[in-house]
């Protein structure tokens, strides 16, 4: 069964519970960890969204999809390419991306995030899934010119990890099977990117299997699964919509 759970703030208290329909079925303890359902149900409308999750480290990957590999020249790695986007990147649904102190286009990046359920170290790929909670849709946000602008040292990091970088939400939705999903992204109204998930160079049990033999993934945490062709720059005034279907609509303005 599909379920889209939200983080959101009501009346002073930050709370999570499920979508039902225009409702918000309240749940209470531990999102990953048998949470208990409740007989509180709240209107949507009269809650403020927070990101679904509190995720401890962010990885994104780059060059995950065959068809911008090809188009770039790449070669498919050997093994996934990823790098950290800080905590003061979030950004919560509807919030504002906002435009960095220093010059440069600054370009949309609609992709799939996994959300890690339970802490996996070392997992094996037939057990990776077991480790995954559920799918949310993000946006990650680059300056691609501060890539390459130093010979000796690329700076991806940097490039990806300004405040408010990080859109990701507006739920998790688990039940899915991410290789059934296609990523699309609205620029303005305009769709700029869609792509099917099923292209992915590592598939998302591949993903955490093999990012889990470098370091513990814990409840929460994010991987970005990297996008695909269409990724373009956005000025300011824009409004960038990431959208996949059994998840839903990650919407943020560009200021």
């Amino acid at each position: 069964m599909i379920q889209h759970w939200i983080r959101f703030r009501h009346l002073d208290t930050v709370r999570f519970g499920t979508l039902e329909g225009e409702k918000i079925r309240v749940f209470k303890g531990d999102m990953f960890d048998a949470p208990q359902r409740t007989d509180i149900a709240i209107h949507l409308a009269d809650v403020e969204l927070y990101t679904p999750v509190v995720p401890g480290k962010v990885l994104a990957m780059w060059n995950n999809f065959h068809a911008l590999g090809k188009k770039l020249g790449l070669p498919a790695p050997a093994e996934p390419l990823y790098l950290m986007k800080p905590p003061t990147s979030y950004l919560a649904p509807g919030g504002t991306i906002r435009k960095p102190r220093c010059e440069g286009k600054v370009a949309f990046e609609g992709e799939l995030a996994i959300v890690i359920g339970r802490t996996c170290s070392g997992v094996p790929v037939e057990h990776a899934a077991e480790h995954i909670f559920g799918y949310t849709c993000a946006n990650d946000v680059t300056v691609s010119e501060i890539i390459g602008r130093d010979p000796t040292f690329p700076q991806w990091v940097r490039a990806k990890g300004f405040d408010t970088f990080c859109p990701f939400g507006p739920v998790v939705a688990t039940g899915l099977d991410p290789a059934m999903l296609v990523v699309r992204t609205i620029v303005n109204g305009e769709v700029r990117q869609d792509y099917p998930v099923n292209d992915m160079v590592f598939s998302a049990a591949e993903l955490v299997s093999r990012v889990s033999q470098d370091m513990t993934l814990e409840p929460g945490d994010l991987l970005l699964c990297g996008t695909s062709v269409g990724v373009g720059s956005m000025r300011p005034g824009s409004t960038v919509v990431v959208e996949i279907d059994g998840i839903g609509r990650l919407s943020n303005r560009f200021e």
